[in-house]
């Protein structure tokens, strides 16, 4: 399992690269350097404790994000979602083409570290719910249950919450005002995803819909 976790991590940190560097026209960009450095660096520590603690969901985290079980609506939100990540991605690195944005070094030094608060927000996540598998299903074969403790006390969907935090620091610590700006596309995306993954939970989990009376907020508590 370790060995498919480096083997993915690896495959998707390449990506980004070849994606960023490709349309940017120039492998001279320290802020991408620094944050595809930390990717593979971070993404693998983040898996070997995921391993330690629940090696279960770690499993579910690896497997495809498209499978046959899965919703049809959800399957074809992931084809869209990845096409806008790719999108997003393009849009950033044409940005350091252009030379149109200038981010200040602090706010750069935020988007990093905003970057790294997602990540131990998701840990924090993982932690608390060992479902959190990244295809909308129900899974009776490891006795799923409602996990209303940690985050989930105060928002259904905090690993959503989380990837806020991901797509406002990664066009910030990567220099992209334009970045930033197509994020709030991929947020509604993600509120696509919610109603989707509610209307499966509601139907099929029991005692969700209790919960999602006691736990009014789906994203950002005192908002939606």
């Amino acid at each position: 399992m370790i060995a498919r976790l480096l083997l993915q991590n690896t495959i998707f940190v390449i990506a980004m690269g070849a994606l960023l560097f490709a349309s940017a026209g120039t492998l001279r960009w320290p802020s991408a350097w620094v944050f595809l450095v930390t990717s593979a660096v971070v993404g693998p520590l983040c898996g070997w404790w995921l391993y330690r603690i629940d090696p279960g969901l770690l499993a579910e985290r690896l497997r495809p994000v498209i499978k046959r079980d899965q919703p049809g609506a959800d399957k074809a939100f992931m084809i869209a979602f990845m096409a806008a990540i790719l999108v997003w991605l393009i849009a950033i690195g044409l940005d350091r083409r252009a030379g149109a944005s200038h981010v200040p070094l602090a706010l750069q030094a935020l988007g990093f570290v905003l970057y790294l608060a997602c990540t131990l927000f998701t840990m924090w996540v993982f932690r608390e719910n060992s479902f959190a598998a990244p295809v909308v299903k129900l899974q009776a074969e490891r006795a799923q249950h409602v996990i209303s403790s940690g985050p989930y006390a105060h928002v259904r969907h905090p690993m959503y919450s989380g990837m806020l935090m991901f797509f406002t620091g990664v066009p910030l610590c990567l220099g992209s005002w334009w970045g930033l700006a197509i994020a709030p596309i991929l947020v509604l995306l993600i509120a696509v995803r919610i109603r989707i993954e509610e209307r499966t939970l509601i139907a099929g989990l029991s005692g969700y819909a209790d919960y999602a009376v006691r736990v009014r907020y789906r994203l950002i508590p005192g908002v939606w």
